[in-house]
């Protein structure tokens, strides 16, 4: 059972379309519970027109509803969702100004955490 998140904050904000991995969704709850912090989502699935339109990578993990985009406007608070994503399971994270992005992306490398310009 998923505590913290409701389905459709998930959903493509320009069509609704929602394939967001179940598994994906777990792991985030468990982060959020050991975060203690509130997770707001800023982007969960993206249809590829959405992912086009917000400059995401033509193999974007939101495409295939692996990948969330977790905002984060304070270090304390980076530090403390990246701690919590990172002791629930995720070995996918990357680190923007104004979100941290997780993901659960089998076909990608593991274990890497990266910035954005």
């Amino acid at each position: 059972m998923i505590k913290h998140f409701k389905h459709d904050e998930f959903s493509c904000p320009c069509c609704g379309q929602n394939n967001i991995d179940g598994n994906l969704v777990k792991i985030l709850d468990t982060a959020r519970d050991i975060a203690r912090v509130p997770f707001v989502i800023n982007s969960g699935y993206r249809c590829a027109k959405h992912n086009a339109e917000v400059g995401g990578k033509p193999s974007s993990s939101h495409l295939s509803g692996t990948a969330v985009d977790v905002k984060c406007l304070y270090s304390s608070r980076r530090f403390t969702i990246i701690n919590a994503l990172l002791e629930a399971g995720f070995t996918r994270i990357g680190i923007a100004e104004s979100f941290i992005h997780a993901d659960i992306d089998g076909t990608k490398s593991p274990e890497v955490i990266w910035t954005y310009n």
